[in-house]
C-alpha cells in the first residue's frame, strides 16, 4: 500500500467505526480524499461505491424490525432509485468548478444536519408519543413518495445526512419503532447510492485504487465499532464528528 494510500484506509477505518456508532463517516471521508488532491466530483463518487456494501451489512442488522414492512420497502425502492439516478446524473453533467462551489455550503449543511439529528428525532417521538399512537406503521403516501424522491435526489447527487433527512419523514409520517426506521433507511441508501454508484462506474468517476482500500477500511472500522458500540458513548463520537465536519467546510470554503 502506497503512502497515499495509507491515510485513507486508517480515515475510512475509522469512519466505518463512527457509522457504527453515531454516522457521519462521510464527513470524514470526502473532505479527506479532496484533502489528498482528488477532484471534488470524483471523491464524491469515490465514496458512494465504496460505501454501498456497508449499507448492506447496515440493513442485515435490521431484519427483525421490517418484517412488517413490506409496503414501506416497496414504497422506498422506486422513489429513491429514480431520485437517486436524476441525483447522479445532475453529478455526471455538473461542472467540476461549479460542483466546488456548491460542495462546501453541502458539507457544511450536513454537518447541521448531523448535529441536529439526536434532537430531531427525539421531538418527532415525543410528539407521536403524546398523540398516543402505536408502533404499527401507517401506509406510505402519496406525500411520502414525493419527498422520498427529492431525498434520492440529494443522495445521487451528493449524500451527506440524507439517513438524517428520512429518520425525520418517517417520523413525521407516524412511525415510532425507531430500529424499523433505521432499517427502512439503510434500505433506501441501497437503492439511491446503489444506482448512483452504478452510473458512477460507468462514467468513469471512480478511483478505483482508493475505492478498494476505502471499502476495506470502511468494513474493518464497521466490524469494530459495532464491538465498542456499547463502551463509547455516542454523544462524544457525535461531537467529534460535528467539530471536523465544521472544520472541513471552513477549509473547503477557503480551498475550493
Amino acid at each position: 500500500m502506497s503512502l497515499t494510500l495509507l491515510p485513507v484506509a486508517l480515515l475510512s477505518f475509522l469512519a466505518g467505526a463512527a457509522n457504527s456508532i453515531a454516522g457521519g463517516g462521510t464527513l470524514l471521508t470526502f473532505p479527506a480524499l479532496v484533502g489528498l488532491g482528488i477532484p471534488p466530483i470524483v471523491a464524491n463518487a469515490t465514496s458512494t461505491v465504496a460505501l454501498v456494501p456497508g449499507s448492506f451489512t447496515s440493513m442485515m442488522g435490521y431484519r427483525d424490525a421490517l418484517r412488517d414492512s413490506r409496503a414501506w420497502l416497496a414504497a422506498f425502492a422506486i422513489p429513491s432509485a429514480v431520485g437517486g439516478a436524476i441525483g447522479a446524473l445532475l453529478l455526471v453533467i455538473t461542472p467540476e468548478q461549479r460542483f466546488s462551489q456548491v460542495v462546501p455550503f453541502l458539507v457544511l449543511g450536513a454537518t447541521a444536519l448531523f448535529v441536529a439529528q439526536k434532537p430531531i428525532v427525539r421531538a418527532i417521538m415525543r410528539s407521536r408519543a403524546s398523540h398516543h399512537l402505536s408502533d404499527r406503521a401507517p401506509a406510505p403516501n402519496a406525500a411520502f413518495i414525493a419527498v422520498q424522491f427529492l431525498v434520492g435526489v440529494y443522495g445521487g447527487y451528493f449524500g451527506a445526512a440524507a439517513g438524517i433527512v428520512m429518520l425525520a419523514t418517517l417520523g413525521l409520517m407516524g412511525l415510532t419503532n425507531i430500529h424499523q426506521m433505521n432499517g427502512l433507511k439503510n434500505w433506501a441508501a441501497i437503492c439511491f447510492n446503489g444506482v448512483a454508484a452504478t452510473t458512477f462506474m460507468f462514467s468513469g468517476f471512480v478511483n478505483w485504487p482508493v475505492a478498494l482500500v476505502m471499502a476495506v477500511g470502511a468494513a474493518s472500522g464497521g466490524w469494530t465499532g459495532a464491538h465498542i458500540a456499547q463502551r463509547v458513548r455516542p454523544e462524544v463520537v457525535r461531537g467529534a464528528i460535528g467539530a471536523i465536519g465544521v472544520g472541513a467546510a471552513i477549509w473547503l470554503f477557503t480551498r475550493l
